[in-house]
């Protein structure tokens, strides 16, 4: 049996073998790591190091139990994770780990297991994922899939005008148009907003007003800026952040163009990361978020636009019922602050309730519900870690707001609404979130403010992008690759 012992701030470990003759065996040399060397380890050396001996290289199992089976003798929580690693078993030769392992360490540590223990679940798992004429079956609908266009070039958002034509987004720059007859239009709309095409960033959302029978307004979310070459460097010279304009369609041509939203140039950086931009309206009011763009404490700012959710009349002004701030320097129209690379916004139909996802980092991914003057959290709290296997922040914080509903591992949140159709009955008022990552879309069941059910409702056509409950009643998915929009109808 192997055992670890802990002398002052070093962890050796030493191995005790039983050979047939019983004749003591000196154990081998393994080296001494210290609390030092463990500060600087990531999660998955962490785990070689302090883990692997009992459990598994692979988690598999070895000594002590899998971590792979969804099997917990002493408690299946995080909490009760973390308590089983912070104080040990000494009786069943589980070493504890208080006074070595940080808080963060912990937590990395239980991120990395719930990561690997997903995927060892989910394999030899069936999803549902659509080919077309056959139906595709899930706990509470049946659906086929049609396909609406096809030869998009990284579709980002889809809204649906009166008359049955579609407006779809390409990151690129182009506004493309289909028909009530689902026949893509061969040019975009002319004329629209110049945009900034960098990482990320380029045009985004569109979102057509709910009064546009009568006033024909159209709302854009862009990467907004500067993009230039610069003599004897490579790369050009990017300034750029999210913004909010509004125009017409006339004649396939985009006019009337007015600014809704725009930063002071001094907020606008070089990074290609997180714009953000989903819209969302409500009363008469207009609900935007501008990504984080990958900064930190900037989010926490509120005299900086980074990481914030917006609440503007829908021609810019600023409502005075708008939350107050203590800080004197918050900006204008902010709504919550503390998000991290937001791309889902939707109202509840039912309570008129704004609920937003985001993407954590490594795991952590998040659902809000968005309530006025609210600090969301991050960097300060989060239920995940860096990428590269370290430990990030702590999971609650006094002031700072829980998620309805969280995600490890990550599933890359994009694209989110409620479903408000007739076609398909059981679905009514579920919500829909798009997964890039997973190539998913998971409908979740809400119920007194917390998800009863979650269910992936498709897998493995695509990277989605974007999550429509159509005017008719279908569903509506939009992938980026291949650049196409489906819909999903009812069948038996």
């Amino acid at each position: 049996m192997t055992k670890i012992l802990m002398t002052g701030l070093t962890v050796v470990f030493t191995a005790t073998i039983a050979l047939a003759a019983e004749k003591p065996v000196p154990p081998p040399a393994l080296p001494v790591i210290t609390k030092e060397s463990l500060a600087k380890m990531k999660v998955e050396d962490l785990y070689k190091n302090l883990c692997a001996a009992c459990h598994g290289v692979k988690l598999e199992g070895a000594l002590a139990p899998s971590f792979l089976d969804g099997v917990w003798k002493h408690g299946s929580t995080d909490k009760e994770i973390a308590q089983t690693i912070l104080k040990g078993n000494i009786s069943l030769g589980m070493v504890p780990w208080e006074g070595t392992l940080t808080g963060d360490q912990i937590r990395s540590l239980i991120i990395f297991i719930r990561e690997k223990e997903k995927e060892a679940l989910i394999k030899g798992i069936t999803f549902p994922k659509p080919e077309p004429g056959k139906v595709t079956k899930t706990k509470l609908a049946n659906y086929k899939i049609e396909t609406v266009a096809e030869g998009l070039t990284l579709p980002w958002s889809l809204a649906f005008l009166p008359d049955g034509r579609k407006l779809v987004t390409e990151r690129g720059g182009s506004l493309r148009v289909i028909t009530k007859n689902d026949k893509l239009l061969p040019d975009p709309v002319a004329d629209t907003p110049k945009v900034v095409v960098h990482g990320q960033g380029g045009l985004l959302e569109v979102a057509p007003h709910p009064n546009y029978k009568k006033n024909g307004w159209i709302y854009l979310a862009i990467a907004d800026g500067t993009k230039k070459k610069v003599e004897g460097k490579k790369k050009p010279e990017v300034k750029t952040l999210t913004a909010i304009v509004r125009g017409r369609i006339k004649d396939s041509r985009w006019v009337d163009t007015e600014s809704i939203w725009k930063a002071d140039m001094k907020f606008y950086d070089g990074s290609g990361a997180h714009f953000g931009s989903r819209i969302v309206f409500d009363k008469g009011y207009i609900y935007f978020i501008v990504g984080e763009r990958g900064a930190l404490m900037e989010v926490q700012d509120l005299a900086n636009p980074k990481g914030k959710i917006f609440r503007l009349h829908d021609d810019g002004r600023v409502p005075a019922d708008n939350p107050k701030f203590d800080n004197p320097k918050a900006l204008p129209g902010i709504y919550t602050y503390g998000h991290r690379n937001a791309q889902g916004l939707a109202r509840d139909p039912r309570s008129g309730a704004i609920y937003s996802t985001e993407h954590g980092p490594r795991g952590g991914d998040e659902l809000n519900l968005i309530e006025p003057g609210r600090n969301y959290g991050w960097p300060v709290i989060t239920w995940g870690m860096n990428y590269n296997g370290t430990p990030l922040g702590k999971t609650h914080q006094k002031g700072m707001e829980q998620p309805v509903h969280f995600w490890v591992p990550s599933i890359a949140t994009c694209g989110l609404d409620f479903y408000t159709g007739r076609k398909f009955p059981k679905w009514k008022n579920d919500l829909f979130v798009g997964a890039l990552k997973q190539e998913e879309i998971r409908r979740l069941r809400i119920r007194n403010g917390k998800v009863t059910q979650e269910e992936i409702v498709l897998k493995g056509l695509g990277r989605v992008r974007d999550v429509r409950s159509g005017p008719d009643g279908f569903l509506y998915v939009t992938l980026n690759k291949p650049g196409s929009v489906l819909r999903l109808v009812p069948a038996k």
